[in-house]
């Protein structure tokens, strides 16, 4: 899915419509004490090399993100782009 680099939309800080930039939302960090990742640190406790998981998930496709910023007031919100979805989403240049 190609997105343009800039597009008009609602920006709920100035409340009307302004121009946004359109950037890629980046995944954020893993929490180092999630339950998760306890639960894997456990396994791999005494091994050398890595245990892999047992479960294999149905794979579904991702909820693709993008990040809008209002020219105006510089605040920036996070969108979810549509539905779940395999394709990936490209910025046009």
């Amino acid at each position: 899915m190609k997105i343009a680099k800039e597009i008009n939309t609602y920006c709920s800080h100035c409340n009307k419509h302004t121009p946004h930039t359109v950037s890629l939302a980046s995944k954020g960090r893993q929490r180092s004490l999630g339950k998760a990742t306890r639960r894997h640190e456990r396994a791999i406790k005494g091994y050398v090399g890595s245990v892999e998981l047992k479960i294999h998930p149905k794979k579904l496709g991702k909820r693709q993100k993008i990040l809008v910023e209002c020219k105006t007031c510089k605040k920036s919100e996070e969108r979810v782009f549509r539905k779940r979805t395999k394709k990936k989403i490209e910025i046009k240049r």
